[in-house]
């Protein structure tokens, strides 16, 4: 369990009301998980000897065969599942075929649980789009009217977020010289770092002035542009690397002026809410999850620059002259309040209500 998975689970057990007994795995081999990971969390589960009243499932939990597994134990306790992600809608690199196998995995968890939440209305809008595709593809048998039963259990829940300990940090929120620009999320296709790199190249060849922050993790994928990138900006680079120290991370993003996300598709965007909260004027693509957390009176701010960006160019466009000073950021208090209502101390009112509707207590597995 790793990034937005382990903040999650960290965040609810931090801030419910609740008692939550977390049954976790490591984040590596993530098609190992979803395939045989239900193997070794039931095992383990023999090890909770609690009464459990609510199961709390990730998205990346074969959950149909931990309950076949543990049977009889978990039977008859009511089911609830975070869709943090899933494997129909998720972009591919070029050139890959999805494995329809973890599809299938994902469709039969969401039939099995009791209730299904989404992290947000962008992701359960394009699944269920994409589900009945993916169900025709099926030879016989394609059981669409289980899209109504899917539908039907279903609810949005934005995830909650550790935003209210940046404060401590804002002491180190400064002037910069020149423009700092951000970026601080995983190296990998859907998040696309080729358009990002070819927007600094352009900002560069335009003769604008800026540092970067690039705190990216790097899990899997490594883009070849990384390998060139200090030849061309070592002197301007502040800070290179994953960091997990929480306190080192946020004077990152309080030192940064401007965030860029160049992704082809979200089911959230944390790293990008955080950058927010500390104060980085975001510059996002128009459409994705973006739409649904930035209100539509800061998209296109009369007094300040946009937040939304319609194509590459546009973005360059955009980012330029925020860059070379023709137009403004928007103040840090404005950026703040766009997510603020995030914040784990608020959010955990809703997922306790949640967990309310249905059971007393809950595990998480994960």
């Amino acid at each position: 369990m790793g990034g937005s998975h382990k903040s999650f689970v960290e965040g609810l057990k931090k801030y419910s009301r609740h008692r939550i007994i977390p049954l976790t795995m490591s984040d590596k081999f993530w098609r190992w998980r979803l395939h045989g990971g239900a193997v070794t969390l039931a095992d383990r589960s023999s090890e909770i000897t609690d009464d459990i009243d609510l199961l709390l499932v990730s998205s990346m939990t074969n959950f149909p065969a931990f309950i076949a597994l543990t049977n009889p134990r978990f039977a008859h306790i009511p089911s609830v599942m975070y869709m943090h992600e899933n494997q129909l809608t998720i972009p591919l690199p070029e050139g890959k075929e999805r494995d329809n196998t973890f599809c299938y995995i994902n469709y039969l968890s969401m039939l099995s649980v009791d209730r299904l939440v989404f992290s947000s209305q962008y992701h359960y809008d394009s699944l269920m789009l994409e589900l009945p595709r993916f169900l025709k593809t099926l030879p016989d048998h394609q059981n669409l009217r289980s899209i109504d039963k899917i539908a039907a259990k279903s609810e949005v829940l934005h995830p909650g977020l550790h935003l209210h300990p940046h404060l401590e940090y804002d002491r180190d929120r400064a002037k910069n010289k020149r423009p700092v620009i951000l970026w601080n999320q995983r190296w990998e296709h859907d998040r696309n770092p080729a358009m990002f790199f070819r927007i600094m190249d352009r900002l560069d060849d335009s003769g604008c002035t800026f540092d970067l922050i690039l705190a990216g993790d790097q899990t899997q994928e490594r883009p070849k542009e990384l390998e060139k990138i200090w030849k061309r900006y070592g002197d301007r680079i502040l800070h290179y690397g994953y960091v997990d120290n929480f306190e080192k991370y946020s004077k990152l993003l309080h030192k940064a002026d401007i965030v860029i996300s160049t992704s082809t598709y979200e089911f959230f965007c944390t790293a990008i809410m955080e950058a927010i909260y500390c104060g980085c004027h975001p510059m996002l693509p128009a459409g994705l999850t973006y739409t649904e957390l930035v209100p539509g009176h800061l998209r296109e701010p009369l007094l300040h620059a946009p937040v939304f960006y319609h194509n590459e160019d546009d973005l360059f466009k955009k980012l330029r002259q925020l860059v070379m000073g023709d137009s403004k950021g928007l103040p840090v208090q404005t950026l703040r309040n766009i997510n603020a209502h995030l914040d784990w101390e608020k959010r955990i009112t809703k997922f306790d209500k949640l967990f309310d509707s249905i059971k007393e207590q809950s595990v998480y597995v994960s």
